[in-house]
């Protein structure tokens, strides 16, 4: 049997469970110390390290763990270069012998002291839910496969987070998640994406509950949808882009005019991501965003909830152009519309993407009071 003692993210039990795959009241917990040690945060990222020096890192010493623990622990830390080397911790005024998670020499550089409680208030949900992600590939993948997508996973993460905590729909039936049951999920595809395979039960407004029933999930991230407006030229920029749905779907122009978009990476807000992609799709610089729906793209199918914004902006001649980031092969124009060009596009249904048609709808019903604020 095995003595761990971890410092930093894997304190926070319900993200320790998720790695060990175990309930806490399983695990044979203890405060300890590791004298003349210290928790730095890791200049840049989420996570800290151990360093020498200071009084003593404080944490959790964990017993009897056997082999197939320390496989799990070992998968989930080999992705920030970690390696076990033996220790002695205080325990109780005793010394005890153990092994701990300590980073390769010069990978990381430490920037102050770590804080846990911070850490949890920031960033442990995302993580707990990163992490049954990863834990779910242990045993089929290997830890490099799982970098590969990790910001992936982050990013679907960050989704879940959002979905868990900043949702308002209208509820009439008044179920909700506690109404579904016997949950098992299977992935039997994740690179990019994901699609996930549920089996479940699920109450029915009878009062009984369903059969098992089989549900396949594309499970994507959350994407921000910003619409930029120029109150005072009282027109908008659309930018047009090679789209691989419509190519898939053989639709002879895969070619789609749309808003500015993209994903919300970890840890970011829609309204940061609305910003960023404003900058990176067309050179803009959005003054203010106005929030035009929180909605799902395709909820029987899909997870992608789409935060659409308008952002009113100034849209000379000649904003026009080329842009994207060639890193993620990027080749994007963009375009400029009067208000009334784009109303006519919607009214014939030259407008064939959904956001869009959302976003020119609620510019139409808005846009006295913007252009009166310009």
């Amino acid at each position: 049997m095995h003595s761990i003692f971890v410092y930093g993210t894997l304190r926070h039990v319900p993200l320790l469970t998720v790695v060990l795959g175990r309930a806490a009241d399983a695990l044979d917990l203890q405060d300890a110390d590791l004298v003349g040690h210290q928790v730095q945060n890791v200049k840049g990222h989420d996570f800290p390290i151990l360093t020498k020096g200071g009084d003593s890192a404080k944490g959790l010493l964990i017993n009897g763990l056997n082999d197939q623990d320390i496989a799990r622990l070992r998968f989930y830390e080999g992705s920030f270069q970690y390696d076990l080397v033996d220790v002695e911790v205080m325990v109780s005024g005793q010394t005890a012998k153990a092994q701990v998670f300590e980073a390769e020499a010069g990978v990381w550089t430490p920037e102050g002291v770590w804080s846990l409680a911070r850490w949890a208030e920031n960033y442990g949900e995302l993580t707990v839910y990163g992490a049954i992600e990863e834990l779910s590939y242990f045993g089929n993948r290997t830890r490099s496969e799982v970098d590969a997508i990790l910001p992936m996973i982050r990013a679907r993460a960050t989704a879940k987070v959002n979905g868990a905590n900043d949702n308002r729909p209208r509820n009439p039936g008044g179920m909700t998640r506690n109404d579904v049951e016997n949950v098992t999920i299977t992935r039997p595809y994740s690179v990019y994406f994901t699609l996930e395979e549920y089996d479940l039960n699920f109450r029915q407004y009878s009062g009984s509950t369903s059969e098992m029933v089989r549900r396949a999930v594309f499970v994507a991230t959350d994407a921000v949808i910003v619409l930029p407006y120029d109150p005072v030229r009282d027109r908008v920029l659309l930018v047009e882009q090679f789209r691989p749905g419509p190519f898939a779907r053989a639709d002879k122009y895969p070619w789609q005019l749309e808003p500015i978009a993209g994903r919300v990476d970890a840890s970011e807000t829609p309204e940061r991501t609305a910003h960023r992609e404003a900058r990176e799709e067309a050179g803009l610089t959005l003054d203010h965003l106005e929030e035009v729906a929180r909605c799902y793209a395709s909820p029987g199918c899909s997870t992608e909830f789409y935060h659409i914004f308008l952002g009113t902006t100034d849209l000379p001649d000649g904003v026009e152009g080329v842009a994207g980031l060639s890193e993620e092969s990027e080749d994007i124009r963009s375009y400029l519309f009067s208000f009334d060009e784009l109303m006519e596009m919607t009214d014939s249904l030259e407008v064939v993407n959904a956001p869009l048609a959302l976003a020119a709808l609620w510019l139409a019903r808005h846009r006295d009071r913007l252009r009166a604020a310009a």
